[in-house]
């Protein structure tokens, strides 16, 4: 599993070559279970003067208008702007975020900060895949409050055995879980979360399909009452320099993984 963390860190590193397509579906929940509210978006994902940018490109399953397009391209630049305050500001101040100034919590972390249980073997696909159970360390040490987090979880990983690197993770909040009592942070027990990676390239494993199931808020920039459902594709190798996007060939992907 040290191997598996090493791995995952170099592929979050190297995610910074590639751009790729977002789509998201949220489906907000009645009290019922049924679906009430559905938003359909897409966007556009890329790494611009050391930030990561989220384009908007598609909303309700239409491609934005040339008005809305413009629009989104100015709000690129205006992010890239933003971000490049709040790290400065956190960096000053000894914080660790991630590129866009934000507390973060990644998969590689969240690997250094669990305990692992219960390995076993299992075929996907025709590749030796080892399932580990786990749970966070209550007494492992957190950069940010939002680290805390990871004390709360606890879940399965499938580890593609020849690679080292995590192929899927299926897990839960074990306990409610609130920074600054929930004005900050709110994620309701029992909320359930997934990620599956797929090889990209032949060289990384990389995000393809996520998903959150339950009630999470965190600050503004991610919230959720009902089913979150995340699919990456399209993998293009990128060095960004400008807002204005060449054409790119895509980088095929292996197989989908289950």
């Amino acid at each position: 599993m040290h191997q598996v963390e090493d791995h995952q860190r170099a592929a979050e590193a190297r995610e910074k070559d590639y751009l790729f397509r977002q789509s998201e579906r949220l489906e907000e929940l009645d009290k019922n279970g049924g679906v009430k509210k559905t938003e359909l978006r897409e966007y556009d994902i890329f790494w611009l003067q050391g930030v990561v940018v989220r384009k908007l490109v598609s909303e309700g399953g239409k491609p934005l208008s040339p008005e809305a397009q413009a629009k989104a391209n100015d709000e690129v630049d205006k992010e890239v702007a933003k971000a490049k305050e709040r790290l400065a500001k956190a960096q000053s101040s000894g914080k660790v975020t991630d590129a866009n100034g934000h507390e973060e919590i990644t998969v590689s972390r969240m690997l250094e900060l669990g305990s692992f249980t219960n390995p076993r073997r299992q075929t996907v696909n025709g590749r030796d895949t080892i399932l580990v159970d786990f749970t966070g360390d209550p007494h492992a040490k957190t950069r940010n409050p939002a680290e805390a987090a990871i004390h709360e979880m606890g879940g399965t990983i499938w580890v593609d055995e020849q690679d080292r690197a995590i192929l899927h993770f299926e897990g839960r909040f074990l306990n409610n879980f609130k920074i600054a009592g929930g004005l900050l942070v709110n994620v309701k027990k029992d909320t359930s979360f997934s990620l599956t990676q797929v090889k990209v390239n032949d060289e990384v494993w990389l995000p393809q399909d996520g998903a959150v199931d339950g009630q999470a808020r965190i600050l503004l920039l991610f919230s959720v009452n009902g089913r979150l459902r995340i699919h990456d594709s399209g993998y293009r190798k990128f060095k960004a320099t400008s807002t204005i996007l060449p054409a790119f060939q895509p980088v095929p992907d292996s197989p989908p993984q289950p």
